[in-house]
């Protein structure tokens, strides 16, 4: 339980990092509601993805580590 609660705190603090990356450099002001909408949906999207494939990719790590 204690390695799957640090994983996910990593894998979000990575989703976090690569949303606001997305957003801030990526993503231009929006002039519509629409736009702004469909730009935090993609910068979540990609985000949560990211967050979740490097959480478990640490996951794996750990448990070949435990395993040698």
């Amino acid at each position: 339980m204690k390695a799957a609660l640090m994983t996910g705190l990593v894998g979000g603090i990575m989703g976090l990092l690569i949303s606001f990356a997305l957003n801030y450099f990526f993503v231009s002001i929006p002039e519509t509601a629409f736009a702004n909408a469909l730009g935090n949906g993609i910068s979540g999207l990609m985000s949560g993805f990211m967050g979740g494939f490097i959480g478990l990719i640490m996951y794996q790590k750990k448990v070949s580590q435990k395993d040698n």
